[in-house]
């Protein structure tokens, strides 16, 4: 994909997961155009890197002399240009396809789960970019050290990349260390029930390479039991001594945790951590896994790896969207979440919680698909119990058509609790004015981190 100067156009390429690809071959010098719906801070960044984009779903729209189209598996085939580069003949993937395609000869690090994918990449990304050892990244979310999706470096075998099980895309990659954070019902409008999801999983685990490592959370025993039967693999947890890899000791001490790591007897001790959430030491823990074996594959010194692993940790400022601090001052604090998953929202939370034992949350939260919002109602409501207050805005459809009967009240009539309201966008901000929430939180991955500035606006007055 790289030899000569190339035609690519992305159908959906303001996605986090398009962007980055695209970064990569403009980069290379290729020739890089895109569609997408609306126009976002992400595009005009991608414009103003020299990518040409149109924004309206128009056949006249497709350029002349496309080598290969890539397209996201969210784009319906009733979009115009999609049907008509289809008919044409033209080449096309799906970006899944062709980020296996890049990365194919680099040592990819493929980070897999239910939750945590984004973080835990961001992480290893940030530990060994610390060290001589360097890596490239193809990241779900935008590591704010960066301000980019996509990090590059070419002196590096090593690749890290977010293995998306939507649509099965991670059976794409060739992973020479691979993760599963967690496994839990999602994705059911593809996979139709867990036992299907379960053997995605299993089939990208049994892609590891085996001059690598297969790195697996303990909770999932399961797959554990059924994978051990095929592969060796490495397992990690929080305060669980049986697992090769885990965090103990945890305190938190001037808003920073502090813990202790034991990684197969090597000890590393009072590791400070100055980003939130009791859930992101666990995806500290297997990222300075990966990044311990990574260095030691290397033959890099125990002394010189902790001093990576310590400070790397120490400054890492974390991901866009991910308990992401918009406002912190003595008054009020206002953080934004990508949370859309009933176990990510729980997750959230609860850290916020142990953060800010002494303030009431308000949460606002924008389901994300009809059909998560169908399978999973129950389960956010519980979730959306532990705010002391709850805001609910309209489901976010992404590339779902509506459901009969399937609307945010199917979450709303199952929260216990009398703080809830259910409000459009449009009476989201009286609301917000006459609540002027001491603590507040906006979970979801739909489009309600375009109302972030706005509320921010709100709180400020």
């Amino acid at each position: 994909m790289e030899q000569e100067r190339k035609t690519y156009y992305f159908l959906g390429i303001g996605g986090i997961g398009m962007s980055a690809i695209a970064r990569y071959l403009n980069m290379q010098g290729h020739r890089v155009l895109g569609y997408d719906r609306v126009a976002t801070e992400l595009t005009k960044k991608l414009e103003a890197e020299g990518i040409q984009i149109n924004y309206e779903d128009r056949e006249e729209n497709i350029p002349a002399g496309i080598d290969l189209c890539i397209y996201t598996p969210a784009i319906p085939e009733s979009n115009i240009q999609f049907e008509r580069i289809k008919a044409s003949g033209v080449l096309m993937e799906k970006r899944s396809v062709a980020l296996g395609h890049i990365t194919k000869n680099k040592k990819v690090i493929a980070i897999s789960g239910s939750h945590g994918k984004t973080t835990t990449c961001g992480m290893i990304t940030h530990i060994l970019s610390y060290s001589t050892v360097g890596c490239s990244a193809f990241l779900g979310g935008i590591l704010k050290s960066v301000n980019n999706n996509f990090v590059f470096n070419n002196n590096s075998p090593y690749v890290v990349v977010e293995a998306d099980e939507y649509d099965r895309s991670f059976l794409q990659l060739s992973p020479y260390i691979s993760v599963i954070t967690s496994i839990d019902a999602d994705h059911l409008d593809i996979y139709q029930n867990y036992e299907n999801l379960h053997k995605a999983f299993e089939d990208f685990a049994l892609l590891t390479n085996n001059r690598g490592q297969l790195i697996v959370k303990t909770e999932r025993k399961e797959i554990i039991e059924k994978l051990r039967e095929k592969k060796p693999l490495s397992t990690y947890a929080l305060n669980d001594i049986e697992a090769d890899t885990y965090a103990w000791n945890i305190r938190i001490y001037k808003g920073s945790y502090y813990f202790d790591l034991n990684d197969y007897g090597e000890t590393f001790f009072d590791l400070q951590m100055n980003y939130p959430g009791r859930h992101n030491i666990e995806n500290a823990v297997v990222a300075m896994k990966v990044c311990n074996f990574v260095l030691k594959q290397e033959g890099i010194s125990k002394s010189k790896r902790e001093e990576i692993l310590r400070q790397a940790l120490s400054t890492f400022s974390g991901m866009k969207r991910r308990l992401d601090y918009i406002i912190n001052n003595d008054r009020q604090i206002f953080i934004d979440d990508y949370a859309h998953h009933p176990k990510e929202i729980e997750a959230t939370i609860l850290s916020l919680k142990e953060l800010y034992p002494n303030k009431q949350l308000t949460g606002i939260f924008q389901p994300h698909l009809y059909s998560r919002t169908k399978d999973l109602a129950k389960e956010f409501a519980k979730s959306l119990e532990l705010l002391d207050s709850v805001i609910l805005l309209p489901i976010y459809p992404a590339r779902e058509e509506p459901i009969k009967g399937v609307t945010s009240h199917l979450i709303m009539q199952n929260i216990n609790k009398m703080d809830k309201y259910y409000v459009s966008k449009e009476q989201l901000y009286p609301l917000l004015e006459a609540l002027q929430p001491e603590l507040l939180l906006t979970m979801g991955a739909g489009d309600i981190d375009r109302e972030i500035d706005k509320i921010k606006q709100i709180l400020s007055k």
